[in-house]
């Protein structure tokens, strides 16, 4: 195999085959035997560029698209647990119109946030792909095209062999056929004639042809060396504004996600009548951080803003702690309230009138009706207090039964300070 240049006489559809491969012609491997296969090695990487740009797009492209369904899939949970919620949330509970307004919004922002993802990033995946068939289909064609250009190249030098050349070659002479040999010496020169003007036809077809092969093939090789370095470039810009696109609309949607529970803020609410308040958490205990059970539904009393706001632990309303040290004792008649002297039990602070039910969740803890009065004792530790949590006995039980009186914690918030 012979790796030599060819070149393009100017003004002449006829061609010399040079030894010196330049930068500015084509690569011509010749093969023995065998028509002349044209290579051009900087269009040969340009295709393997191509090929390598439209996989990876490809795989770009389906993962984009896995994408979106999961983005699909969790508007469609979020939508359906939101929608539970609502449904649960009773229509006499306050605040049900926020609930219902936030079940609003949330599908809003998730059907909004797939919409600019699929106009955005799914949409001009599709478009910068679609233009790869058309490339790919015009490159098969160009290498069917080069086929026949050599073909015509190499009849075209065949039908010139034994010819005297432009550059003064000697011409070779053609043995006598049968034919010639067996015609009269009269005619001999008729048959001479014939054969050149059929030799003189077949050269000027083997160039009509050569010169048809060689525009079609220029035609599409000259279109395709501009638009596949163009495209295999383009590349890098498609990638970052895309996907700098698609972050700018997952940080808009986060945040706007992220604004939802304060329309149900609990400072814009008050206390619906008779309803309790949260029990404080008391993390030593583990006393679970659930309203009291009433006969009535557990809910159904509850303070609306701990019923909008289950999720959201800084919306737990601060709770006004009294520490024993900070509470100086009362005397027993001004702490009754009335000229009859009681006893006050040891370490007895002040007294409390319970506002709402409190059914005990554990042993220690002190079971009250709303209308109890309360006496508050300091703790026999005061390191065993828990944060929104007092220490006591009922009154009535006091005067009863005195030191076997039962003494337990219970929520601050259930009770208002007399």
């Amino acid at each position: 195999i012979v790796i030599i240049g060819c070149h393009r006489t100017p003004h002449s559809s006829s061609f010399n085959l040079k030894e010196k491969v330049t930068s500015n012609h084509k690569t011509v491997m010749q093969k023995l035997g065998k028509a002349d296969e044209t290579r051009d090695v900087a269009f040969e990487e340009g295709v393997i560029n191509f090929n390598k740009q439209y996989t990876e797009g490809s795989k770009l492209q389906k993962d984009l698209r896995a994408y979106l369904a999961a983005v699909q899939t969790m508007h469609e949970s979020s939508k359906n647990l939101q929608e539970c919620l609502s449904d649960m949330y009773e229509p006499e509970w306050y605040g049900k119109d926020d609930v219902d307004s936030i079940v609003e919004d949330t599908d809003v922002l998730w059907t909004d946030f797939h919409q600019k993802l699929v106009d955005n990033a799914l949409i001009s995946m599709d478009t910068y792909l679609g233009q790869f068939p058309d490339i790919k289909s015009r490159i098969a064609k160009r290498d069917r095209k080069l086929v026949d250009y050599d073909s015509a190249r190499h009849n075209h030098s065949s039908t010139n062999k034994g010819k005297k050349g432009k550059d003064g070659g000697i011409k070779i002479t053609k043995p006598a056929s049968l034919l010639e040999r067996a015609t009269p010496v009269w005619a001999q020169g008729i048959l001479s004639a014939h054969n050149i003007a059929q030799s003189n036809l077949s050269r000027n077809q083997a160039e009509d042809e050569l010169e048809r092969a060689q525009k079609v093939f220029e035609e599409i090789n000259e279109d395709l060396q501009e638009e596949l370095p163009s495209l295999w470039n383009s590349r890098v810009g498609f990638y970052v504004s895309t996907f700098q696109s698609m972050a700018g609309f997952e940080e808009k949607f986060h945040k706007e996600m992220g604004k939802l529970p304060r329309g149900a803020d609990p400072a814009n609410h008050t206390l619906s009548p008779g309803g309790p308040p949260p029990i404080p958490k008391s993390p030593s205990k583990l006393r679970p951080a659930m309203p009291p059970r009433p006969e009535s539904s557990p809910c159904r009393d509850m303070k609306p803003e701990n019923i909008i706001n289950l999720f959201d632990a800084a919306a737990a309303p601060n709770i006004s702690v009294t520490s024993p040290t900070q509470v100086r004792p009362v005397t027993s008649a001004a702490t009754n309230g009335d000229s009859e002297a009681v006893e006050m039990p040891p370490g007895f602070l002040f007294k409390v009138t319970t506002m709402h039910d409190y059914a005990a969740n554990d042993s220690d803890e002190l079971e009250m009706k709303a209308g109890d009065i309360v006496l508050v004792v300091a703790f026999d530790n005061p390191e065993e207090q828990d944060e929104g949590w007092l220490m006591g006995m009922k009154q009535e039980d006091w005067i009863q039964n005195k030191q076997s009186a039962l003494k337990g914690v219970f929520p601050e918030n259930f009770t208002s300070r007399l």
